[in-house]
């Protein structure tokens, strides 16, 4: 299996190259880009119950439906490459991450306040933001388990 492996990357010289380029460039812009995400949040991002309605709303509808999609592709262009960073070199899984932030999908809030009501998530945001001197997130409510219910 490793044999295999390594004959197809050495048959696919410039093809690794690229993708290992690629894996590099993801990497940093996403190092670059999570603390700008991060401090650009409203404090009370995490506290209401419903999905806030989108910045972009206030455009055009043709100019807020193409940035949403090219936000989307981008988001899931970023998945796409942090699961290859999974094997390849790279930050995989904050690359899926910053992807899955930027991307739409069923249920995306609702993993947000499951994640961010993890006080060691929380704790992280917060740092980031507190370097940029903006004001501490609020905790959303810990998600309900059924013996609480």
């Amino acid at each position: 299996m490793l044999d295999a492996l390594m004959s197809w990357i050495e048959s696919h010289q410039t093809l690794t190259l690229l993708l290992a380029g690629a894996s590099m460039l993801t990497f940093i812009g996403s190092i670059l880009a999570l603390p700008v995400l991060v401090a650009s949040m409203p404090e009370d991002y995490f506290l209401d119950a419903k999905r806030q309605q989108s910045r972009l709303r206030r455009f055009h509808p043709l100019v807020y439906l193409g940035l949403r999609v090219l936000k989307n592709v981008a988001g899931w262009l970023l998945v796409l490459c942090g699961i290859l960073m999974l094997v390849l070199p790279g930050q995989g899984l904050l690359t899926i991450l910053v992807g899955l932030v930027l991307s739409d999908f069923p249920g995306k809030f609702a993993l947000e306040r499951r994640l961010a009501s993890m006080p060691r998530v929380m704790g992280a945001f917060n740092w980031l933001r507190q370097r940029a001197g903006r004001p501490p997130l609020q905790a959303p409510e810990p998600p309900l388990t059924p013996r609480d219910r």
